[in-house]
């Protein structure tokens, strides 16, 4: 929950409009200032204060504790111009929500985070835990120093500029290791710890249990992802707060699923008791991944450990048409986070000043669709966080059905929506997609003619709005004719027909015309076309679809 305290009429009434744009993450204090921050700090996650800088730090410094449980605190001026991230910017993440609070008020954002305002991911802002010299490695980061990155575990990292050897060093392992001054630890979440056990076993012998083989393995606790075991203990007491205790998730699995898990322990004791013959190995290994500890034995408990294998990440973006401004702030978050780039020279070269240091970019040029998303593919298979871009949206006529049909479920996929050029050449026009509409290539470098002649004759027939994209080139300069006359057998030469060139681009142009006037030498691959339906008009300039069947003056 996001607290907000302001102390004047311009002050509330910029906390107002937070608090209406974020209904369920705010919660507005009222009341005498010092009381408000002083409850605000004490019950919510982070602080938004509409006051002044200087009488937050004087109100908030006796309350501060530790800055890995401090919430974040951000700072709004009387007039609303900027937003300061004054506390807990990383752990707290004020740094982030000065960004969201700027976007919602107009505000600029201001961060002073030396690795924000550098560029650089904090060593405390990846996601795992982190261990040994930070301030070191991160100062040496910032410096330029040479830093080498050991990782004994593949994991999607965002990027680090960090070099193959160097004085200071991060370590990415769930291995217990001895650390210099100028040594980090991550901690990634890759160990399964399996776990059985007899009825009403103590909790105590559970956590001894698995903290012992930990400790004999040399792995360390805080790589552990989840307990887990069969469904038969999944409200057995012990294991249940072992989780709890340990701040993992308990993941139970369906004792035949178990029983197809091949183990080098299988017993015939489970087996009679649950219905499989290995509950500990079992269950660490099910998910994949390799067994580092075979059963170990209490009592009344068995553990397992398994290593599950990292677990790379793509992401799909679109870049919208072209204007960095419709280029969406997911789409701008996931290129910060990507440690490998992928895309088309030109598209690459748009978005290069948005990557962070340390981004490894592969690019390649026109008619390398193929090899690029397998590229994009493998690079997610050997662990890393790759961003695969197109124009647009990726998944439209763009990146998207390549690199889904390479990726299996071995990595993360995720898809980032952009606008696409029929919606940008759609604004430019006015509003001719205001129904019913379909977008089709009239590029026959993937599609057979005949295919793309059959699609073109169906919407015609079904009198709906067509945008084509790649309506003409320097050796394809037949199609779009052959297009508009199928489409001319069945609206008036009226027809309105909207071309926009490099929509939402500095050299965009744009014109009306009608279907029989529409010059096709006139347009090109930048070219998109739109051709109205049967109720599509030219108003005020503007290229306009209803959204019934009939305009409403014809149906009064």
């Amino acid at each position: 929950m996001i607290g907000l305290i302001s102390a004047t009429a311009a002050g509330a009434a910029a906390r107002d409009r937070l608090a209406a744009a974020w209904p369920d993450r705010t919660r507005v204090y009222e009341g005498a200032v010092g009381d408000a921050v002083r409850a605000a700090f004490a019950e919510c996650g982070q602080l938004v204060c509409f006051l002044a800088t200087g009488a937050v730090v004087r109100l908030v410094a006796p309350l501060l504790t530790d800055k890995g449980s401090d919430p974040g605190v951000v700072c709004v001026d009387e007039s609303g111009r900027f937003a300061v991230s004054l506390v807990g910017g990383h752990g707290g993440g004020a740094n982030d929500l000065a960004r969201e609070v700027g976007e919602v008020l107009g505000a600029s954002p201001v961060v002073t985070t030396a690795t924000d305002s550098a560029g650089v991911p904090g060593l405390d802002t990846l996601g795992l835990p982190v261990e040994g010299a930070v301030p070191a490695v991160s100062r040496a980061l910032l410096d330029g120093e040479p830093v080498a990155l050991d990782a004994e575990v593949p994991w999607p990292l965002p990027p680090l500029p960090v070099a193959p050897r160097g004085a200071y060093r991060i370590r990415l392992t769930d291995r217990v290791v001895d650390l210099s001054e100028r040594e980090v630890v991550l901690r990634p979440p890759s160990l399964v710890v399996g776990v059985g056990a007899s009825r009403n076993a103590p909790v105590d012998e559970v956590l001894g249990l698995v903290e012992s083989t930990l400790r004999e393995a040399g792995l360390s606790p805080r790589s552990i992802a989840e307990l887990a075991t069969v469904d038969a203990k999944a409200d057995e007491p012990g294991i249940v707060a072992a989780a709890e205790r340990l701040g993992v998730p308990l993941v139970t699995h369906p004792a035949e699923e178990l029983a197809r898990v091949a183990v080098p322990n299988p017993s015939d004791a489970p087996l009679a008791a649950v219905g499989t013959p290995s509950v500990a190995e079992a269950s660490a290994l099910v998910s994949g991944g390799e067994l580092l500890v075979s059963k170990r034995k209490s009592a009344m408990v068995t553990c397992a450990v398994a290593r599950r294998p990292g677990r790379g990440r793509l992401a799909v973006v679109g870049l919208g048409p072209g204007a960095r401004d419709l280029l969406t702030p997911r789409a701008a978050a996931e290129l910060r986070r990507a440690s490998v780039l992928v895309g088309l020279d030109q598209y690459v070269a748009q978005i290069r000043d948005l990557l962070r240091p340390g981004t490894r970019v592969l690019e390649s040029g026109l008619g390398a669709e193929e090899e690029r998303a397998r590229t994009a593919v493998d690079e997610a298979r050997r662990g890393h966080a790759v961003a695969l871009i197109g124009s647009g949206d990726a998944g439209v006529y763009a990146m998207a059905s390549p690199a889904l049909a390479e990726a299996g479920d071995d990595i993360d996929v995720v898809g980032v929506p952009g606008v696409t050029a029929a919606l940008a050449a759609g604004a430019v026009l006015g509003a001719p997609l205001g129904h019913d509409h379909v977008s089709i290539s009239l590029s026959d470098l993937h599609t057979p003619w005949e295919v793309i002649e059959r699609r073109v004759r169906a919407a015609a027939e079904a009198d709906i709005v067509v945008t084509f994209y790649n309506p003409r080139s320097r050796g394809r300069d037949w199609q779009l004719p052959r297009a508009l006359r199928i489409l001319a057998g069945h609206r008036s030469p009226g027809t309105p027909v909207g071309v926009v060139r490099n929509a939402s681009r500095a050299d965009e142009s744009s014109r009306l015309t009608t279907l029989a006037a529409l010059d096709p030498a006139t347009v090109d691959m930048m070219t998109v076309v739109t051709v109205g339906n049967t109720a599509t008009r030219q108003i005020a300039g503007r290229m306009v679809t209803p959204r019934g069947y009939r305009w409403q003056e014809e149906t009064r």
